[in-house]
């Protein structure tokens, strides 16, 4: 299945999706697509009124889609761990978990409610803790879990000593750590699951580059030369946000995902095109490195997996 539209993806009937970040961009065209196809959805995000315009949204476009919002806030950790609670309350079992939302490239170090650079924590930590913490309704629903990299993530480096950007920041070399991580996490928690018989299939993708509010939100704002740049470039070469959903719609659905693989687009150095295996930079595949980042994100987090 070649998942060139939506129209390719698998019915998603009685299954039961979270998408964080499902507000806007990535993850609202990611949420579109899997309501589209029968799944009942879970718009996990920040804001209540982006939230019923998310919502609205979707019902416009598929009358009858199953959404709803929920709020969560990921860079708090204490909102994680109660959105997550809710979820575990309800105990219905989810089949879908797409951990998309994210910040990129802040020009200045800010932290989360919990002390965390920001782009660790809300791209990375918090969903290391989500997914830690909806753990049991991931096994019960033998889950698709996946989680948003970067072609960024290329060159990044994981510093294992200064993950909070402590001692040195500099806005992309900490963005692609972050997406960098999100791609090791990927392929540790497919370790994880084997070795624990937790019934998981873990898959990663990247959407190339797309056109949404990503770049604006961060990259140094308006007055940045870089964001200028940046802008210009994406204006030249992105695509869509609907079309940078695809990757992450295969990654979710397709039957035979690869435990452990990674999707993006196939033209132009995977920044658009139709979806397919996307390439790993070898870091990401240092399995030794992946451990130790799992414990220092336990710690930094204080969940446990299992």
């Amino acid at each position: 299945m070649a998942h060139r539209t939506t129209h390719d993806i698998p019915d998603q009937t009685e299954k039961l999706a979270v998408v964080t970040g499902a507000t806007g961009g990535i993850g609202l065209e990611t949420a579109l697509g899997l309501a589209t196809a029968g799944a009942d959805v879970v718009l996990a995000a920040r804001n209540p009124d982006k939230g019923r315009e998310a919502e609205a949204w979707i019902r416009a476009r598929a009358p009858s889609a199953k959404v709803r919002f929920e709020p969560v806030d990921l860079a708090d950790l204490a909102s994680v761990r109660a959105f997550a609670e809710r979820m575990v309350w309800e105990g219905r079992p989810i089949d879908v978990l797409v951990n998309n939302a994210g910040v990129m490239d802040l020009p200045t170090r800010k932290t989360t409610a919990d002390g965390h650079e920001m782009q660790l924590g809300v791209n990375y930590l918090a969903h290391f803790a989500l997914t830690g913490r909806l753990l049991p309704l991931l096994k019960a629903g033998r889950a698709r879990v996946v989680q948003l990299s970067s072609v960024a993530h290329r060159g990044g480096r994981i510093a294992i000593d200064d993950l909070n950007a402590e001692r040195s920041y500099r806005s992309w070399p900490v963005y692609q750590q972050s997406k960098l991580a999100m791609l090791m996490f990927a392929m540790e928690l497919q370790r994880r699951s084997d070795a624990g018989d937790w019934g998981l299939t873990s898959v990663a993708a990247h959407p190339g580059v797309a056109r949404t509010d990503l770049v604006a939100n961060g990259a140094g704002g308006e007055r940045s030369l870089r964001t200028f740049f940046t802008r210009s470039l994406i204006g030249l070469m992105a695509h869509s946000a609907a079309a940078g959903a695809l990757p992450v719609l295969m990654a979710a659905t397709l039957p035979a995902a690869s435990p452990g693989g990674y999707y993006g687009p196939q033209g132009m150095g995977e920044t658009r095109g139709r979806p397919g295996p996307a390439r790993i930079d070898p870091a990401a595949r240092d399995a030794r490195m992946a451990a130790r980042l799992w414990d220092q994100s336990e710690r930094l987090t204080g969940v446990v997996f299992d």
